[in-house]
């Protein structure tokens, strides 16, 4: 006699659980691609400003150089003639805004003159000292607040490694203040050793360092995006954006404006000149 099979009904198999910071973590991870994209981004167009800022200055500032000199000149010309005071004021004004040549001192920004680097300024290139230090002499005070400290943190009182560590950080301060006889320092070490060790911060769960990972990507975002607008509001931005393909057709053609311009005031010029 055949028994009937029995058919038992499969359980589902458990999905296992996902742990708390799954989600968090992958929320990091996209954020950290998108910050890294956003920043190659920013960076890129950072350096494409900075080479057509250079190369703005390189083509086309001597022909601004050039203009401001002939608007002096012209001014200086038309005043020289009328004898208006307005009009010398006029080219004062226009002359103060001719950038002149800078000399040694100030291109070195007081580093250096017509005998070469000033005392201090080699000393700092070269790591030596302009004056000799000057001789320190510890108070009384400073000596004994010296003694007991060295008596008290000394490293060779540590018990573990730790303590040795905490211990030679502390001492190395202790006689850097002893060595500019800074009495008050020394106090102020003092007592920061008869508080004790700083007790050791709670650590953040795993959580709360994704939490706050993604708060600082958010900030680090809104700082990139602030230099973003930044470059791309400067005058050397938007000209970029006006030709973004090809920006050397805009310099060209910005080359050939200022040309024109400084035909016209030089010819502006012989005209008030010549007669």
């Amino acid at each position: 006699m055949t028994t009937p099979e029995t058919h038992v009904a499969e359980q589902p198999e458990e999905q296992p659980q996902e742990r708390p910071e799954a989600r968090l973590e992958r929320a990091v991870l996209a954020a950290e691609q998108a910050l890294i994209e956003f920043e190659i981004a920013v960076e890129t167009f950072r350096v494409e400003v900075e080479n057509f800022s250079r190369l703005h200055h390189q083509k086309l500032g001597p022909m601004y150089t050039r203009l401001d000199e002939l608007e002096a000149l012209i001014a200086e010309a038309t005043a020289a003639r009328t004898g208006d005071p307005e009009d010398r004021r006029k080219a004062d004004e226009a002359r103060a805004r001719v950038m002149p040549m800078p000399g040694v001192e100030e291109l070195f920004h007081g580093w250096m003159d017509g005998d070469g680097l000033f005392p201090e300024a080699a000393a700092m290139l070269t790591e030596q000292s302009v004056r000799p230090p000057q001789r320190v002499r510890p108070s009384d005070e400073a000596r004994r607040l010296y003694r007991e400290l060295v008596r008290k943190a000394h490293p060779d009182l540590a018990r573990d490694e730790q303590e040795r560590g905490r211990r030679d950080e502390f001492i190395a301060r202790v006689n850097a203040a002893y060595a500019r006889g800074d009495e008050v320092l020394l106090r102020e070490l003092a007592e920061e050793w008869a508080a004790g060790p700083v007790p050791a911060e709670r650590q953040p769960t795993p959580s709360e360092e994704l939490y706050a990972r993604l708060e600082w990507l958010a900030q680090r975002k809104e700082l990139l995006a602030a230099v973003a607008r930044e470059l791309e509001e400067s005058a050397i931005g938007a000209m970029l954006r006006m030709a973004p393909e090809d920006p050397d057709a805009l310099l060209e053609e910005i080359a050939e404006q200022l040309l024109a311009q400084v035909a016209e005031r030089e010819a502006e010029l012989e005209r008030l000149t010549a007669s």
